[in-house]
């Protein structure tokens, strides 16, 4: 992965999902519309990725995100699944979610079981919170982009 894709700065409005992120994995996520997706560089590869969020004017938090196809549950549709490293009461539908995408961890892939997947997600979690602590990426907490 070349350095060339990041950051890589994503803007729209959240869109309801596949509804498995908090009901089967208990790890929400915020989605982005087909547009959204389709929007993305060509040479973005799919794969799990790690940056900050912002949701509307709520305080900019850490993620990960998973961009691709989910060979685990087999869509049929490319989506770009951001989970919020943050606690929220209620969901945000309809709001504006802006992401920084920093880096990449890892490939998709596919998982044994419902445990496998939901470990490697805790797994990523772990790494995005690690990478997001360096100064050359805590440096996008304040960036411009959030403030538009």
């Amino acid at each position: 992965m070349t350095s060339k894709n990041f950051p890589t700065f994503v803007k729209g409005e959240v869109v309801k999902g596949f509804g498995r992120g908090s009901k089967q994995l208990g790890i929400p996520t915020a989605n982005f519309s087909v547009e959204v997706v389709n929007s993305l560089a060509d040479d973005l590869p799919t794969g799990v990725y790690y940056g900050f969020a912002k949701v509307e004017s709520d305080e900019v938090q850490k993620m990960v995100m998973s961009i691709g196809w989910n060979p685990f549950f087999k869509n049929n549709q490319k989506s770009m699944e951001t989970h919020i490293i943050h606690n929220y009461d209620d969901d945000f539908y309809g709001k504006q979610l802006s992401v920084v995408i920093l880096g990449y961890l890892r490939p998709e892939r596919d998982f044994g079981s419902l445990d496998e997947l939901i470990k490697a997600i805790q797994n990523d979690i772990t790494d995005a919170e690690s990478k997001l602590e360096e100064p050359n990426n805590k440096q996008f907490l304040t960036h411009a982009f959030f403030n538009n």
